[in-house]
């Protein structure tokens, strides 16, 4: 059955995506800024709506929460519940940069069993269900087995986000410890994470839907995602981190250094 949703995913990330193309790039993309500045577009909106109908139609009595639309009904009794992104970088988005992706998982009891996440402007699609390791474009995906810190790449959010947080300190020792910082950020950095190509990406704030494919996708490439503290799996600890198994003790530690 995961096999199933894991198809359904993809073949609904990949029509969503299809859809913000259509304003990509063009006088269309215009944002408008909701209360906490964050911009919107009638792509982030309409790819919602698509995605909300297809479940609607294949799995009505699911649950589903999504960024731009909240909560829907479905069958409130439900075990089984979507989460949403349509366009998770919609700051890349509206600058014509090609680095956002439609982000749908599906949580089953409480956990993320699928995930996929298709990055339209790029034509990459990442996803995973439990037991059945990672695909990016077709093809199983792993990790990188960098062991050592000082070699390694990290992803990362705008830096400004990391003080305003409350988390400057933590950031600055990470920072200080690896080879590269390297501003690939929002999905894009746990993409990079999961095929191998960057060693660890983070966020210092984070909502369900801007992560919740990851749990799956990095488990089944032989990764980790959850939160600094080494919880994983968490999607809804307000913050999250992707690292390799080699270097996940040695990142959480230097995080919480200040709190030992």
């Amino acid at each position: 059955m995961l096999s199933e949703f894991q198809d359904f995913a993809e073949a609904t990330a990949r029509e969503a995506g299809q859809l913000t193309l259509e304003y990509f790039q063009t006088d269309a993309a215009a944002p408008e800024f909701k209360g906490d500045d964050t911009p919107v577009t009638i792509a982030d909106r309409n790819a919602e709506k698509l995605i909300r109908e297809r479940i609607a139609s294949c799995y009505p009595d699911h649950q589903i929460v999504g960024e731009e639309f909240g909560e829907s009904a479905g069958d409130r009794e439900s075990n089984h519940r979507w989460i949403i992104d349509p366009i998770d970088g919609t700051k890349s988005f509206v600058h014509g940069v090609p680095l956002y992706a439609v982000l749908l998982a599906l949580e089953i009891d409480g956990a993320v069993e699928v995930g996929c996440a298709y990055f339209p402007a790029l034509d990459e699609m990442i996803s995973a269900a439990t037991g059945q390791g990672t695909k990016w474009n077709g093809k199983p995906c792993h990790v990188s087995d960098e062991s050592n810190l000082d070699r390694a790449v990290c992803a990362h959010i705008d830096t400004a986000y990391f003080d305003s947080n409350g988390k400057g300190e933590p950031w600055k020792r990470l920072q200080q410890a690896v080879y590269y910082n390297a501003g690939w950020c929002d999905a894009y950095g746990y993409l990079l994470v999961a095929t191998g190509r960057a060693e660890v990406m983070l966020d210092p704030v984070m909502a369900i839907w801007d992560c919740g494919p990851f749990p799956p996708i990095l488990r089944e490439a032989g990764g980790y995602f959850g939160d600094w503290a080494g919880n994983e799996g968490r999607i809804d600890a307000g913050e999250a981190l992707a690292t390799n198994q080699h270097l996940r003790n040695d990142v959480i530690a230097l995080l919480n250094q200040s709190n030992a």
